[in-house]
């Protein structure tokens, strides 16, 4: 989601809560008003998480009011709905190297750089030069760009190092330009019309990140790494993606055939 999408979607939640709340004093916002309010959203045919967005504002304003000024002395349970896990979907090394090469090179370098680093869309099609340090193999994505809003810092590996020292000298600021403008969004028609020449259904450019994070953890990079990599500010984030690695696994799953086989064969011998 872009920053100016992010925005709008803030402010439409926030309308929406002074629609159900306004006139309400803090201290009147008890479980009832809660399940008012939730019973009114779902009847407005609005999916669990979306629900689970606006409680999660009320929750913040109401623990800030409690703990940081004072106003009330509690704040009342607010329980998430359930949302349903929704599958990962992330490329293979075939699939990627299809797409990169129906790509059109400025879309073909964006996407590049997105495998080899895992920033989000926003922040790839924002970069500018100031923010890298090329001797040092480094870049950075300020706390007021990032979605987390803490900074994030960008290692170059020997991909995204190449993709970038290829873009030096097309533009003064930014780093990814098409016909000499920077490029604000990525996930557009090239995208989609490259996306149907490779045959590759069900993929948007936030599943570049997908595959990042998935061929990452494959090769067995820790989660709490992986986490400092992608700027996550949660660990459960990052777990989404831990069962596509078993390698850890595999010792410990040899632990109890044994034992079941030789139990087994035990039993048969005594019978």
């Amino acid at each position: 989601m872009s920053h100016k999408k992010s925005l709008q979607t803030d402010k439409e939640r926030l309308r929406w809560l002074n629609n159900h709340l306004a006139y309400k004093m803090l201290d009147e916002i008890d479980k009832k008003c809660l399940e008012d309010i939730k019973q009114a959203k779902l009847l407005e045919n609005r999916s669990n998480a979306t629900v689970n967005r606006h409680f999660a504002i009320i929750s913040s304003i109401l623990h800030k009011a409690k703990n940081e000024w004072e106003w009330i002395d509690s704040v009342p349970v607010i329980k998430k709905l359930r949302e349903p896990d929704i599958r990962i979907r992330w490329l293979t090394h075939e699939e990627a190297d299809i797409l990169l090469a129906e790509l059109p090179d400025h879309s073909c370098a964006m996407a590049g750089f997105t495998l080899a680093t895992g920033l989000r869309e926003s922040n790839v099609t924002g970069l500018r030069w100031d923010q890298f340090d090329m001797q040092r193999r480094c870049a950075w994505i300020h706390a007021d760009q990032a979605k987390s809003g803490k900074s994030i810092a960008v290692p170059l590996n020997d991909d995204a190092y190449k993709i970038i020292k290829a873009q030096i000298g097309q533009h003064l600021t930014h780093v990814f330009t098409y016909d000499g403008h920077p490029v604000i969004r990525a996930n557009n028609h090239a995208w989609k019309k490259a996306l149907k020449r490779a045959g590759i259904e069900n993929c948007r450019w936030h599943d570049l990140r997908h595959t990042w994070a998935s061929r990452h953890i494959q090769n067995r990079t820790p989660l709490h790494m992986l986490k400092e990599l992608g700027g996550w500010s949660d660990l459960s984030m990052v777990l989404r993606y831990a069962h596509l690695s078993s390698k850890h696994l595999h010792e410990y799953a040899g632990n109890l055939s044994v034992r079941v086989f030789e139990t087994n064969l035990l039993h048969r011998q005594n019978s």
